[in-house]
């Protein structure tokens, strides 16, 4: 049984009551998480507010920064637990579950470099002035994490404001809590103080809306579904507590006749299939241009036939979705797709040693699919692929915006002014160009626009969201 860690110790719930952890592969509990309430998160909050106020805040950046690298170094050390313990816990294929841990390590280091790299300005003013800036930490900072990809966000959030001074009350989706309690006890035998990183585990509408509400916490950063966040910021906006959003996305790839079809293909296919689709950033939608379509389908259909969805441990091209609602979920799209008509052009398969109890879908790829089907316009976080054809530049840029979401793009051409004018034209917080996701650099700021959300993580532009700014202005003389 997992316990909540607060203040470096681990803690049950004060109701007494747990929650299963099922392993997506099979869909059998395996082990238990604590369900906790207001009370928990008012324990955690305290103890990261004693931490920030009685040490963390006395710690020089160069110290926060030595701490940070010596845990990057630990969860090195102990990438093969963290491998084994996301895989049966998210249903990850190996390779995946390893390549979240190395992110993760590397998100610490990054961060590690950071801290002491936080700089205010001076400013000219009037003469007998001298006005500086100082960015200061916001004290103690509230993370709600997803289950898609919890040690990755995990690294960029907790990391970024660990960084930047804060201590961190962390509430983890039920489905994905294992790596992340895991990795507290990491920071703590590294050193971390008691309360710099509190994780407390339980449903979003008892313990996340706990911390939401709570008036401790100083800042809060959420990812996930639009609907949610929402919540969170009205709850936020009642005591005026700064919030980082992001959101997901229906994100577009978009293929112009020119483009390099060998490099494309693959790097389509891997963003719609990789974490089985469960991803905030897939590239969902495929918009390719008229003179090609037939052509692409027709390739693109091969290597849709010969992806297989299995358990996580055969580390196949996915594994399964994380739960039986969300695969249900995805039926349910399936089938709007059939009722409507809309052709499916290939699909992958899920091999016989998948258990009938896991939550597995074959890689599905549509067609012809109206841009305002819901197919098209909503996120259905798992491994299906619409496409559909574009007749000019201008269509595709029309097309591209046509939903509420704006996170992730990707543009494929060889002509250099058209990759200017795309990048420039689509409503995108990342843009990527005869690429999609650059090995999901850390250093690249990361988040939306309009319905994706709002704020950066990722990169030193996220310490700016993770501070405030104090000016200062001294009257000399």
């Amino acid at each position: 049984m997992q316990l909540n860690f607060i203040a470096n110790t681990a803690q049950p719930s004060a109701s007494g009551q747990t929650i299963a952890v099922i392993d997506p592969s099979d869909g059998q509990p395996f082990d238990a998480i604590q369900r906790s309430n207001a009370a928990d998160m008012d324990a955690a909050v305290r103890a990261a507010r004693h931490c920030f106020d009685s040490s963390w805040q006395k710690f020089s950046a160069a110290e926060r920064g030595k701490l940070l690298m010596r845990l990057s170094q630990r969860v090195a050390q102990g990438v093969d637990e963290l491998t084994l313990l996301e895989q049966r816990d998210c249903g990850k294929p190996t390779r995946q579950a390893r390549a979240d841990a190395l992110a993760l390590a590397r998100y610490f280091e990054f961060y590690a470099g950071a801290c002491d790299k936080l700089h205010g300005d001076t400013i000219p003013y009037m003469d007998g002035y001298s006005v500086l800036t100082w960015r200061e930490p916001h004290g103690v900072t509230g993370h709600v994490i997803p289950w898609n990809y919890p040690m990755q966000i995990f690294g960029r959030s907790v990391g970024g404001a660990l960084a930047a001074g804060n201590a961190c009350v962390v509430k983890p989706a039920e489905d994905a809590c294992l790596s992340l309690i895991r990795v507290a006890q990491m920071a703590a035998e590294v050193g971390f103080p008691a309360g710099a990183i509190n994780i407390v585990t339980g449903y979003g509408h008892e313990v996340g809306d706990a911390l939401a509400h709570h008036p401790g916490i100083d800042h809060i950063s959420f990812t996930g579904s639009p609907a949610v966040g929402t919540l969170i910021a009205q709850v936020a906006a009642e005591r005026h507590c700064p919030v980082t959003l992001e959101l997901g996305g229906k994100s577009p790839q978009i293929v112009f006749a020119d483009a390099d079809l060998d490099a494309a293909l693959p790097a389509i296919v891997n963003a719609i299939v990789q974490n089985a689709g469960q991803t905030c950033s897939a590239g969902s939608r495929l918009l390719v241009e008229q003179s090609i379509y037939e052509a692409l389908l027709v390739r693109l259909g091969a290597l849709f036939e010969a992806l297989k969805a299995g358990p996580a441990s055969l580390d196949l091209d996915l594994g399964p979705l994380i739960r039986q609602s969300q695969q249900q979920r995805v039926w349910d799209f399936l089938s709007d797709a059939q009722a409507a008509n809309i052709p499916m052009v290939a699909q992958g398969q899920v091999v016989d040693a998948a258990p009938e109890t896991g939550f597995y879908q074959a890689p599905t790829l549509l067609r012809d699919v109206p841009v305002t089907h819901r197919l098209a316009q909503q996120e259905i976080f798992g491994p299906v692929l619409c496409v559909m054809a574009f007749r000019d530049e201008d269509h595709a840029v029309e097309l591209a915006n046509a939903t509420r979401f704006g996170l992730v793009a990707g543009v494929w051409t060889n002509d250099g002014a058209r990759q200017f004018r795309m990048a420039r034209r689509v409503h995108s917080g990342q843009v990527f160009i005869n690429n999609y996701g650059a090995g999901g650099g850390v250093e690249l700021p990361f988040g939306g626009v309009k319905s994706s959300g709002y704020g950066r993580e990722k990169g030193l532009e996220a310490l700016h969201s993770f501070t405030t700014l104090k000016t200062v202005a001294f009257r000399h003389g």
